[in-house]
């Protein structure tokens, strides 16, 4: 679902950047709440893991591979605003260290899965959880069918955004300037990747991990979940730590097993560099001119497609890319609470000096 530099056009990638920059902002002050207490450590860890489940890479029929994104996850967790903002620090840190995604198109891939997805997703949630207790089976279920949704309108708004290109920007005599795709190819391509096996396993994991805290740690499911009644016996009152730890536990695993994602023939459908289309199917004679233009528009990756330039020892790269990607988002997600709160106790007294 990650779109390269040169399939969208500049006018595209602008548009769902403008959108983005004020989204991001009200993000990151809705964020407070959350960065206010002491679980603010949970939003590098949710940044992390949703850097990490994009890098386990499933196959599709048909050759091409998917990935979840556990944007929903975040949101039920921690709030859709926390997932806008752990998402697109995911987002960033995969294009700039590790040519994911194209940094001119990240306004496009940032709408996508990290605005889109967990907002429909939470949508879907509360939907279904409507007078349920916090330890229902349903709310389990309910999460994994929102993370489904999500990320199946979010790969519906990929498909637009790439279908829309041909239709939009091409030469006078019809020649596509970038994405060679037409809606009628674009969608039915992301449609068979995501309903099928990608939401399937987003589905799994959400639910999955909400019905293991529901079970192990309902006071992190409360953090997003005030007065919501408990019909269970009500669980002793417990630190962030065990959280933490248990989370930290988690991400490691992933960093281990991340060379799994390695296993998937065949690349994601949309992110084939310009020299790997198959130009008879649509008709060119050449690549796009804008595409040719724009794509690898950043050449500053630390580690290229998740491994070495020289190509050898594929697992050791992957799992170094998931160490360094993984530091890097929780760097980052601890650089914005530190801003945060520095801003929130300067603030009180201003107020103060002023009075």
């Amino acid at each position: 679902m990650h779109i390269p530099d040169g399939y969208l056009s500049p006018a595209t990638c602008a548009v769902a950047g403008a959108v983005m920059v004020p989204v991001i902002g009200v993000a990151c002050a809705k964020t407070k709440e959350v960065v206010k207490d002491r679980h603010a450590p949970l939003l590098a860890l949710g940044a992390a893991y949703s850097f990490l489940v994009m890098m386990f890479n499933v196959p599709i029929p048909g050759g091409t591979t998917a990935h979840a994104v556990g944007a929903v996850l975040i949101a039920v967790l921690l709030g859709p605003w926390a997932a806008v903002v752990c998402v697109s620090v995911a987002l960033v840190i995969q294009a700039l260290f590790f040519g994911d995604g194209g940094v001119l198109a990240l306004g496009a891939n940032t709408f996508n899965m990290a605005l889109v997805m967990p907002f429909v997703g939470y949508g879907v949630y509360l939907l279904l959880t409507r007078n349920t207790s916090l330890t229902s089976r349903r709310r389990a279920i309910a999460a994994g069918l929102g993370g489904y949704v999500g990320l199946n309108v979010a790969a519906l708004c990929a498909a637009t955004e790439l279908g829309l290109q041909p239709v939009l920007f091409h030469s006078a005599n019809g020649t596509p300037l970038y994405a060679p795709y037409h809606l009628s190819t674009t969608i039915p391509a992301m449609a068979l990747a995501h309903l099928t096996v990608a939401g399937f396993s987003e589905f799994v994991l959400t639910a999955g991990i909400v019905a293991y805290l529901q079970r192990a740690n309902l006071p992190l499911l409360r953090i997003n979940h005030s007065g919501i009644v408990d019909t269970d016996a009500e669980l002793a009152p417990q630190s962030g730590r065990p959280a933490l730890r248990w989370a930290l536990i988690g991400i490691a695993t992933m960093i281990v097993l991340s060379p799994l994602g390695l296993l998937a023939p065949g690349g994601a459908y949309g992110e084939d560099s310009p020299t790997d289309l198959n130009l008879h199917k649509y008709g060119l004679h050449a690549i796009p001119s804008g595409l040719q233009h724009y794509n690898g528009f950043w050449k500053h990756t630390l580690l290229g497609d998740y491994g070495f330039s020289s190509g050898r020892h594929a697992n050791i790269g992957y799992v170094l890319s998931a160490i360094v990607g993984a530091l890097a988002v929780g760097a980052v997600i601890f650089f914005f609470v530190g801003g945060v709160r520095l801003a929130m106790r300067r603030r009180p007294e201003a107020q103060a000096d002023a009075a």
